[in-house]
């Protein structure tokens, strides 16, 4: 028998801050997965992810995941950020929202580290998933497969379409 894997789609007006904070500490996901536009500034303030209502700062993102941690049955194992500069830092924010995020509880985070193709970021995060539900591939394994998936696709083979991704937090 075949498990189906359950998820939830908050998508344009339905992906709103408080929507998504309903979802990530009423639900035991594993994976949470952001795909939308991020900006790494030079203060907590600056540095956002937005949804449809408005932007999430870094604080109210570790806020968010602070609490759902406290509850959820489960933490997240692996939060994506598939957005611009995500996992861009300076002295005072190692890694960005990557880092900030480990920290405030997930396991681990994948982010980029700069400007972004949708195209073959959108490649790479779907080689990425397809080798994260093999058996036995750690995330890592699954990042560095989906790395040489785009690296042998003659459109993206440029390391900026599959060099930006980095992962942050427990590789396993």
């Amino acid at each position: 028998m075949t498990q189906q894997a359950i998820s939830t789609i908050l998508l344009n007006q339905k992906f709103t801050r408080e929507a998504l904070e309903a979802q990530v500490q009423q639900s035991d996901y594993p994976i949470v997965h952001l795909a939308t536009h991020g900006q790494f500034g030079s203060s907590a303030e600056d540095t956002f992810v937005v949804a449809w209502d408005q932007t999430i700062n870094a604080y109210q993102l570790n806020d968010l995941l602070r609490r759902s941690e406290q509850a959820r049955q489960q933490p997240i194992e692996l939060l994506v950020l598939s957005a611009c500069q995500t996992a861009a830092g300076d002295q005072r924010a190692a890694l960005g929202l990557a880092g900030m995020s480990v920290q405030a509880g997930a396991r681990s985070t994948l982010a980029s580290l700069w400007q972004i193709d949708d195209e073959s970021s959108a490649a790479l995060i779907s080689h990425f998933y397809q080798h994260l539900a093999e058996k036995g591939h750690t995330k890592a394994q699954a990042l560095r497969q989906a790395q040489l998936d785009l690296i042998s696709h003659p459109d993206f083979r440029h390391p900026a379409h599959w060099s930006a991704f980095v992962l942050v937090g427990n590789w396993l």
